[in-house]
């Protein structure tokens, strides 16, 4: 995502890569992150709670603001849970997240009635 973010400021349009892989961030160099300490697939947020995730994306989105230098990683205060087991979990070898498939998943119910009524023919009553 660091190329894309590159590429977009280079025609204008303000950038912010949301990261829980440091290194590969820092590898990357997009033009500002916000790294946020948790699990591969959880970047924004803990599953099943949305004022949290809302929480780190206003937070980071905020970051704007502040992060005038290139290349700027902003760590995000966020904690994954109070000790740091996850990680050796996430170290460990092996994924335990759930496979991926073709079909789309939701976090809840309303939200796949929302993206049902978004049809590709017609216009979306919540994105205009």
């Amino acid at each position: 995502m660091g190329l894309v973010a590159r590429n977009a400021e280079a025609a204008g349009i303000p950038t912010l890569c949301l990261s829980s892989a440091l290194d590969i961030t820092r590898a990357v160099n997009p033009p500002r992150a916000a790294f946020l300490d948790f699990p591969l697939g959880h970047t924004a947020g803990k599953p099943g709670e949305p004022e949290l995730q809302r929480a780190i994306l206003a937070d980071a989105l905020s970051s704007f603001h502040a992060m005038t230098v290139p290349g700027s990683i902003r760590r995000m205060p966020y904690r994954w849970s109070g000790e740091e087991e996850w990680k050796e979990t996430a170290f460990a070898g092996g994924d335990a997240r759930l496979p991926r498939c073709d079909t789309p998943q939701y976090q809840t119910e309303e939200d796949r009635r929302k993206a049902e009524i978004c049809l590709p023919d017609s216009p979306c009553p919540y994105c205009g």
